[in-house]
């Protein structure tokens, strides 16, 4: 049943895993719904850790997307080695064949690869930057970049944390939270760090130091992948932040900020093919705009963008993508806006909660006794 959006055009600003999956779960009743995604194609490497999708959460969208199974057939159960700061093993913790469902890792081109392949073709429209979002002749008129515009009945955003287009809705600005994540990528890990990937042993590594985190997975699309997470030096603040492009200047400063860390830690930062570093950030779930000149609501990090120290942002967008879906898709709703709002009110409380719960473990990981140990006690 899908009466609310009968002869409607529904747009998805955004192919990440929280558009994709509203799609899939709106297509499967028969919505007109594109998808407009500023990638090249469906080939363009999405740079970044793999995801892990929680029982209660992510795996509940797509489990009513069909997709379930697909997921548990790709992505890999993990376990945790917990380590010290000279590379010593202080705990491990191996999947079981009760746990290994329970959230395990996925590539997220390959989760991307998933939820395409369950979509009809040419869902997914690629290259395409939205610059503009306007009301024409009451429709939403969409502006591309160097692209033709199009036009939809119904506009959800899903284009992440940083999406320009999302004023319609909010006028909310997004906050920094103090955290800074360098990320590093190494690729053939047995070849390049041998010590931190033997380490890992095929599982994730956690270390922890006077407030220096740092979590490493040897398993996405061969590569092995880290975060280091540091508070933001203050100097940063005043353009004195480092250049992510000079390698030598990273490594450099990481040697002079991590100088008492072991050789399986200095062995990749050597070893980085490529870095990258993000400030972390916030959306303040404030009360959102109630007269929109048509409907839009926003969706995932676009709606509730959080720090990732609880693994909640992923999972939070599909929750999003789920209640949408089903408030518009069920019957149970007189209108699109009644439908919309009803989701918003949900999401609100459910994405508050996940907020606090990350900013919660974002103060404790920078106390200088912070184990990641207490975490999983």
């Amino acid at each position: 049943m899908q009466y609310l959006l009968q002869n409607k055009r529904v747009a998805i600003i955004g192919g990440g895993p929280v558009g994709l999956t509203m799609a899939k779960l709106l297509q499967q009743k028969g919505v007109d719904v594109t998808v407009y995604e500023r990638d090249y194609d469906a080939q363009t490497r999405i740079w970044g850790g793999t995801l892990d999708l929680h029982k209660i959460s992510g795996q509940k969208a797509l489990e009513k997307a069909g997709l379930l199974e697909s997921y548990y057939a790709t992505a890999i159960p993990m376990g945790i080695i917990f380590a010290d700061e000279q590379g010593n093993t202080l705990h491990t913790r191996k999947p079981t064949p009760e746990n290994r469902h329970d959230n395990p890792e996925i590539n997220r081109n390959q989760l991307r690869k998933i939820l395409l392949d369950s979509l009809t073709p040419d869902t997914v429209v690629w290259d395409r930057k939205l610059t503009n979002l306007e009301e024409h002749n009451g429709k939403w008129l969409l502006q591309f970049e160097n692209q033709p515009d199009a036009t939809a009945d119904f506009v959800i955003v899903a284009n992440g944390g940083m999406s320009k287009v999302r004023s319609y809705v909010t006028d909310t600005e997004i906050e920094e939270t103090g955290s800074f994540i360098i990320q590093g990528d190494i690729p053939q890990p047995e070849i390049n760090c041998p010590e931190m990937y033997h380490l890992c042993d095929g599982s994730r590594l956690m270390t922890s130091n006077q407030g220096s985190l740092f979590v490493a997975n040897p398993y996405n699309n061969g590569s092995l992948t880290y975060g280091l997470i540091i508070q933001k030096p203050e100097e940063w603040d005043h353009n004195h932040g480092l250049d992510f492009q000079n390698k030598d200047r990273v490594i450099e400063f990481l040697s002079n900020r991590l100088p008492n860390w072991g050789e399986p830690f200095q062995q990749v930062f050597q070893s980085t093919s490529f870095f990258v570093g993000l400030p972390t950030r916030k959306l303040p779930l404030h009360t959102w705009k109630q007269n929109r000149p048509l409907p839009i609501t926003l969706i995932g990090d676009a709606a509730h963008l959080m720090p990732p120290f609880a693994g909640q942002g992923v999972n939070i967008g599909l929750v999003d993508a789920l209640t949408l879906s089903e408030n518009l898709t069920e019957g149970n709703f007189e209108t699109i806006d009644a439908a919309i709002k009803d989701y918003e009110e949900k999401m609100m409380a459910y994405a508050t909660e996940a907020q606090l719960e990350s900013a919660t473990n974002e103060a404790e990981m920078h106390d200088p006794e912070f184990s990641f140990l207490q975490f999983f006690e």
